[in-house]
């Protein structure tokens, strides 16, 4: 449903706290998203230096086994701006599937699994045998981390959608973007492709209520258990 497929900082309506309660809670607020952010470059840039070089002898086994770029860059959706308007940006991934898994798309939109917006099959032909294992485990989104370190991700946070997935939104669907993206989320981490469309809205959305540094925590520690065993992945 990624590679091949053509509230933290809640952008709602604030509850009315009143005195100095509102106050705590908007210096909370605060303290929680600059503390995040520090998190996000530590971490990222701290996994960016150990996978350097693991990285390096998967890109090449990788371009052993099909032609074309190791590293594949696809468009996302971050979160809506203050503006209004839907901000994107360049999201990296190993490549799992063969170089013409895009032009290859359209002959196979009849054989999708996915309900709403998503596409996904679980055996499908443009993902390679190297692919398989890296999707199954989720290394192929390891390149993820220069995003995370950009502050176009953050660790913990909804998936980044397509943007023609996010063209198909309904107004409540939409709120998944009042927060910064994440690596990793109450979805990866609850089933992944397992989930119906409307599973992953409200998990999202699940999260964007409960959000907090000890939710964030629990949320990678339950992440490093699902890339083990790669259950939900497709």
């Amino acid at each position: 449903m990624d590679e091949g497929a053509l509230p933290c900082e809640v952008a709602v309506e604030p509850v009315a706290l009143g005195g100095e309660a509102d106050g705590a809670h908007a210096r909370g607020r605060i303290g929680y998203r600059v503390a995040k952010r520090a998190f996000d470059i530590v971490f990222s840039a701290t996994a960016i230096t150990l996978l350097l070089a693991p990285s390096i002898v998967l890109c090449i086994a990788i371009r052993l086994e099909s032609p074309g770029s190791p590293i594949y860059s696809q468009k996302r959706v971050g979160r809506i701006g203050a503006d209004g308007k839907v901000v994107t940006f360049d999201m990296y991934k190993f490549r799992s599937m063969y170089a013409d898994a895009d032009e290859r798309l359209p002959e196979l939109q009849e054989m999708n699994e996915a309900d709403g917006p998503l596409f996904k099959i679980k055996n499908d032909p443009r993902v390679t045998r190297l692919g398989r294992f890296i999707r199954k485990h989720s290394i192929d989104e390891l390149p993820q981390f220069v995003n995370c370190l950009l502050g176009q991700l953050s660790t913990v946070g909804p998936r980044p959608p397509l943007p023609n997935e996010v063209s198909q939104y309904d107004e409540h669907a939409m709120r998944r973007l009042s927060v910064k993206p994440g690596l990793t989320g109450y979805w990866q981490v609850s089933g992944r492709s397992d989930t119906s469309f409307n599973d992953m809205v409200e998990l999202d959305l699940k999260y964007i209520q409960e959000c907090g540094a000890l939710t964030d925590f629990k949320v990678i520690a339950r992440t490093v258990a699902v890339v083990f065993n790669g259950k939900g992945a497709c």
